[in-house]
């Protein structure tokens, strides 16, 4: 009888805390919407008032919905789609209640090519005559490029700011994996495929070197130009300063001309109080870029009735649903076919930002880009990447634009097949046995390695899935496929080289892509409308609850090291032939 109580007693307890626990996450979802509705609210811009640019947050495709972003598992960090930005500066320049900007940037989350886009718009909105004005105390390399095109640039007397040239550097993973008895089985085609590379190589093969030091030097060479125009020095003169570290204190910065003054923020907020026209003791009036946003207009004008479709993919390429920061293959199809069916829809911008995935969710995505380009103009626009499958599911389209510095191509595929035998077996001490009714009923076996036979059917598949992969480009760029098999094998290519080489079109930025959508479907008169439709984060998070307080801790634990956790996890767990350039490029 004492045990049964204690049974019961301890049921009950568990209960209480499973209520409790219950309600918390009910009351934090409550607020998290309520918060959520409130902030959605258009925010009022006082007469005189400044608009703060803050760069330092994560420049993505889209602004994603408002969530509650201090619930474990969920970013607390602020972000922005840069095409938003674009739109807001754009309502700003005849914004009569704005009558300058402050542009805050010391370490954008951004990559180059979305970095140009708005710092493009930064140039176009200094022709309203509206003093743009950008101070930091710290100016990152990347923050640089961005504050450059502002009417004025600001550093703090004590301030830093970095100017030494692009480095790229690559984590090799071999070395690891051997220590832990694991053995990385790859099968690929193209010799520039090197997305597989840290796992065999300890260092950058002959090829990839080429490859990364022409992208590399594309990327600087669009850097170093853009700060050339804007800054009126001469672009060779930016390379020597870069090339010798010349730019070591804040007053080297104003010697070479890079700032046009070394102030203190109180300084910088009497020159703003100036523009406003307020007293030194007063407020100045300001609204976050953040909050602006929210009272853009609809776009074009409310009577248009056709439509030009932008589908955003953006992310890996996986099967199934995905998410917003994944392109789903069912999700993008569906929507891709929605836009066709819709005849309202006159044309279709596909805007790509990704390093590719599955080979077989890229293929189903091209299916319908296909057979949409049959009824109605597709175009497409690339970001910062749009390589392998990214490149794939777009190369049928009507028209590609990229950007000088998208990195694009990287036509190959690869298979990684994990061989765990040494650690389970050698270290671990773990045996394996079993029956088959065939020689290859375990073909995908992980506690050994591959047979000759195997790995030949593996190959097989692999080149298979590459002759059907330039073929699809052969016929979207209308080359033969020996020409996109001597651009292709994995090679990765500058947007400026693209564009030279025929994988791509036209430089040109994600407005141009839009305004030839228009033109090509002959309207004069029409709004834009955005897909997949935003995945609500509530119930993202709660779909997802579990991986996402896993993905919380493990950044935690991690810190810095979580991307080569988590480039490692990708290699080992991804099913199927990738068409995938695995590695991330980072810019230093």
């Amino acid at each position: 009888m004492k045990e049964f109580f204690k049974y019961v007693f301890a049921t009950v307890v568990g209960i209480v805390i499973s209520a409790v626990v219950l309600g918390v996450l009910f009351f934090v979802i409550v607020i998290g919407m309520i918060s959520s509705l409130d902030s959605d609210k258009a925010t009022n811009v006082k007469s005189n008032s400044v608009l703060y640019l803050n760069l330092d947050q994560a420049i993505i495709e889209r602004t994603p919905e408002n969530s509650f972003g201090n619930f474990i598992g969920a970013s607390s960090d602020k972000s922005l789609g840069f095409n938003d930005i674009i739109k807001a500066l754009k309502k700003a320049e005849t914004d009569e209640n704005i009558q300058a900007v402050y542009l805050n940037v010391s370490a954008p989350n951004a990559g180059m090519a979305t970095m140009l886009e708005v710092r493009n718009a930064i140039i176009d909105f200094r022709k309203s005559k509206k003093p743009i004005i950008a101070y930091s105390e710290i100016y990152s390399q990347g923050a640089y490029y961005l504050a450059s095109a502002a009417s004025k640039v600001y550093l703090n007397p004590e301030g830093s700011l970095e100017f030494k040239g692009f480095s790229s550097e690559l984590t090799f993973f071999k070395g690891a994996l051997e220590k832990l008895g694991i053995e990385a089985q790859i099968i690929r085609v193209g010799n520039y495929k090197s997305a597989v590379e840290p796992f065999i190589n300890t260092k950058m093969s002959d090829y990839n070197r080429e490859q990364v030091t022409a992208y590399v030097n594309g990327l600087y060479k669009t850097f170093l130009s853009g700060i050339a125009e804007t800054r009126k020095i001469n672009q060779d003169s930016l390379f020597q300063m870069a090339n010798e570290y010349k730019i070591q204190l804040p007053k080297d910065a104003l010697n070479y001309k890079m700032v046009d003054g070394l102030k203190y923020k109180d300084e910088i907020l009497d020159e703003l109080r100036n523009i406003t026209g307020k007293g030194k003791k007063e407020d100045i009036n300001s609204i976050s870029i953040n909050d602006y946003i929210k009272n853009l207009p609809a776009e074009a004008t409310f009577t248009a009735k056709n439509k030009i479709a932008v589908i955003y993919a953006n992310g890996d390429i996986v099967g199934g649903e995905g998410s917003d920061e994944q392109i789903g293959s069912e999700r993008i199809s569906r929507t891709i076919r929605k836009a066709r069916l819709d005849e309202n829809v006159k044309a279709i911008v596909l805007r790509v930002n990704s390093g590719g995935g599955s080979a077989l969710a890229s293929d189903v995505i091209w299916r319908e880009i296909v057979l949409s380009k049959k009824i109605k103009p597709v175009i497409a626009s690339f970001g910062d990447v749009a390589a392998s499958g990214g490149y794939y599911i777009a190369c049928a389209a009507d028209s590609i634009f990229v950007q000088p510095n998208t990195i694009t191509g990287s036509i190959g595929v690869f298979g990684i097949i994990p061989n765990f035998q040494n650690l389970l077996t050698n270290k671990l001490g773990l045996t394996f046995d079993g029956v088959k009714t065939g020689k290859y009923a375990d073909i995908m076996s992980t506690n050994r390695p591959l047979t000759a036979g195997e790995r030949f059917i593996i190959q097989k598949d692999v080149n298979h899935v590459y002759d059907t992969f330039i073929g699809r480009v052969a016929d979207g760029r209308k080359k033969t496929k020996v020409q996109v098999d001597s651009i292709g094998g994995g090679h990765v290519w500058i947007g400026t080289d693209a564009v030279k080489i025929g994988l791509a079109d036209r430089l040109g930025s994600f407005k141009d892509a839009i305004k030839s959508a228009a033109k090509k479907a002959k309207l004069s008169d029409y709004k834009v409308v955005e897909y997949p439709e935003k995945i609500d984060p509530i119930k993202a998070f709660l779909s997802n609850a579990k991986e996402n307080v896993s993905v919380y801790y493990a950044k935690k634990e991690l810190g810095e090291n979580y991307q080569l956790y988590k480039q490692m996890q990708k290699a080992i767990v991804n099913a199927g032939v990738q068409a995938r350039m695995d590695y991330d490029i980072s810019i230093k």
